[in-house]
């Protein structure tokens, strides 16, 4: 059976992070393993406390797990400081894993912060190069060119100074931009993909960043090319996002189990 690791940081109220990881992994029908990075508290609403994993213990989880459990994949989430960063890459150049999927938290859905700004260097130096995909949101993406992204050209040009970093591929994701239509764009090196679907006016949006990166990581651990990968990750948020339930009194989680559930 293909299995995906998932570096992440835990959300007790189940909608991102570890937990949205496992449940998307679980819902495309491949293994998942887990390590943390963080223990947050947080729910629909917001994130009132985090609590960081020390990078020695970051690393001897990952250890004990991929040396039984080598997966096919690998997805980093929330990785809160530059240590914990510099663990992760050590383990990932050590056990030569691979299809890394990096999604570069660095603010929640409720507008907490969870990147400290001396750690995007880290990110963008040390751990971007190892990417097989990334996947900012505009903000995100933002932060990493250090400039405005409005126009579809910035865009573009966004996801070709951020592959200029190391990844192979970049998806600058469409959800903060204007319009009744979201488009993620995907830069490979030499072509552009772009993915759109209609946008949906729901507050179950919480933990979407975390489900499309693992979503594209159990896809390429199942055989698929990064395209086809990221078009089946942006089919499988789509409906999760239309078939979510109210849950929670803020940004509710997307409903990773929607092809289940009756």
């Amino acid at each position: 059976m293909h299995s995906v690791l998932t570096i992440a940081g835990s959300d007790p109220s189940a909608g991102a992070g570890i937990q949205a990881d496992l449940k998307t992994f679980a819902a495309l029908g491949v293994y998942g393993t887990s390590v943390i990075t963080s223990l947050t508290a947080q729910n629909t609403m917001g994130v009132s406390g985090v609590f960081d994993v020390s990078p020695e213990f970051v690393g001897q989880q990952i250890d004990a797990v991929v040396t039984d459990i080598r997966p096919d994949a690998v997805k980093t989430g929330m990785l809160a400081n530059a240590a914990i960063i510099d663990a992760v890459v050590a383990r990932l150049q050590q056990h030569q894993l691979p299809h890394v999927v990096v999604d570069p938290v660095m603010v929640a859905k409720s507008g907490a912060r969870l990147l400290p700004l001396d750690a995007l260097e880290a990110l963008a130096t040390r751990l971007l190069p190892l990417a097989e995909v990334v996947t900012p949101n505009l903000p995100e993406a933002e932060a990493l060119v250090a400039r405005g992204i409005t126009t579809d050209d910035e865009v573009r040009q966004a996801a070709i100074d951020i592959h200029s970093l190391g990844p192979r591929c970049v998806v600058v994701k469409g959800g903060h931009r204007e319009g009744d239509r979201v488009v993620d764009v995907l830069f490979d090196g030499e072509h552009f993909y772009e993915y759109s679907g209609p946008r949906v006016k729901t507050a179950s949006t919480h933990g979407t960043g975390c489900t499309f990166a693992s979503a594209i990581a159990a896809n390429l651990a199942l055989g698929a090319k990064v395209p086809d990968a990221v078009r089946h990750a942006r089919e499988y948020l789509q409906a999760a996002i239309e078939r979510a339930h109210a849950i929670g009194h803020g940004h509710g989680p997307v409903h990773h189990f929607w092809k289940w559930w009756k």
